[in-house]
């Protein structure tokens, strides 16, 4: 695991994430993006910057989980849980994720194909 800055929507978080996370969170604009990576949990997060706050905090964001989602996003796709992390002192929102599930992992459905 390696620490690293991921950018939210709303500020950014400071985080341990493995090579697989860091690769889904880089969207070759160079930084690093909260919204791909889906849920970190928050013993993976150090410290968190709000902009409206304008402040840094040495300890993680709140997390804010919605938990049933199930909701149908796509055939074959759903979404699981929704959540935000927000800030310790203000509660705005550094970041948001979501979390799919394939009913069927077999079945194609659910997956980016690029085009031909």
């Amino acid at each position: 695991m390696t620490e690293l800055k991921v950018q939210g929507s709303g500020g950014y978080v400071v985080a341990n994430l493995t090579d697989e996370q860091a690769k889904k969170a880089d969207l070759g604009v160079g930084k690093l993006f909260l919204a791909p990576i889906g849920k970190l949990e928050l013993d993976q997060m150090s410290k968190h910057y709000c902009n409206n706050c304008e402040a840094e905090f040495n300890n993680p964001p709140k997390l804010h989980i919605e938990q049933n989602a199930d909701e149908q996003v796509a055939d074959n796709l759903m979404l699981k849980e929704r959540g935000q992390y927000t800030c310790e002192k203000c509660d705005a929102i550094i970041g948001e994720y979501r979390v799919f599930k394939k009913n069927d992992e077999s079945n194609a459905a659910g997956n980016a194909k690029p085009m031909q």
